[in-house]
């Protein structure tokens, strides 16, 4: 059954968004009376199709008692890569739980949008909405502006800070997830394709971040991100 995400209900009824609408009416050929699950506030609703059009409305008929969230709060910052990339990162990582997403200028960075940011962020929050109804989350994941070194260091909210490291002689990620509480709130820093400046390491380092190893092999910055969302969506599972 097709989700959709809604801001609000008038009563018992639901009208969707003009890009939602056009979805159901030109690419999904719905029908009058064809059930879909709507989400508000977090709360899933079996729903009726009662008009269709530019504008669909549809009856909710019932709450559906589901919660398909990570108990751990994850906040990925991922450095900023091409396009291509990016997209695949935001995609996957939502399918896999991730909380919130924080854009990162990287000292390495090779791609530079200055004056778009604004046109990148609400591109991005379209790909992780779609993600979201697509593997059936409660929640669309929220995507930030992109940030500066100064501001990822002064994020303040995390039981741990993680920073993504191919350096010998750090912890492990096995190691930091056998100490983690399900409660816990996570921020991991993924670096771009040139890796972290020393300097980028030694501010966070300094700022209370634990360099944490991902294994032997040198991973691509779309499979390290994955790969630590994955491990810790593992770890969750009851």
């Amino acid at each position: 059954m097709q989700r959709y995400f809604c801001e609000k209900s008038i009563s018992d009824k639901v009208i969707l968004s003009k890009e939602d609408s056009y979805h159901i009416t030109k690419v999904m050929r719905m029908n009058l009376d064809d059930l879909i699950e709507i989400v508000i506030d977090k709360n899933t609703y079996i729903s009726k199709i009662v008009k269709l059009g530019n504008s669909v409305e549809a009856l909710i008929l019932d709450e559906i008692d589901e919660n398909n969230e990570l108990d751990t709060q994850v906040t990925l910052v991922q450095s900023i890569v091409k396009e291509q990339k990016m997209d695949y990162i935001l995609q996957k990582s939502c399918e896999l739980g991730v909380f919130k997403i924080i854009p990162y200028k990287a000292g390495r960075s090779v791609v530079n949008f200055s004056g778009k940011e604004n046109k990148k962020t609400m591109r991005w929050q379209t790909i992780l909405k779609e993600a979201s109804e697509q593997s059936k989350r409660n929640i669309i994941p929220e995507i930030t502006q992109p940030m500066s070194l100064s501001e990822i260091v002064n994020l303040q909210e995390y039981d741990i800070k993680i920073l993504c490291t191919i350096e010998e002689n750090t912890k492990t990620l096995k190691k930091v997830l056998s100490n983690l509480s399900r409660s816990d709130k996570m921020l991991i820093v993924v670096g771009p394709e040139g890796g972290f400046t020393e300097e980028e390491t030694r501010t966070m380092v300094s700022n209370g971040f634990v360099t944490v190893s991902l294994g032997k092999s040198v991973l691509r910055t779309e499979t390290a991100s994955l790969f630590i969302l994955s491990a810790i969506r593992y770890h969750n599972m009851r």
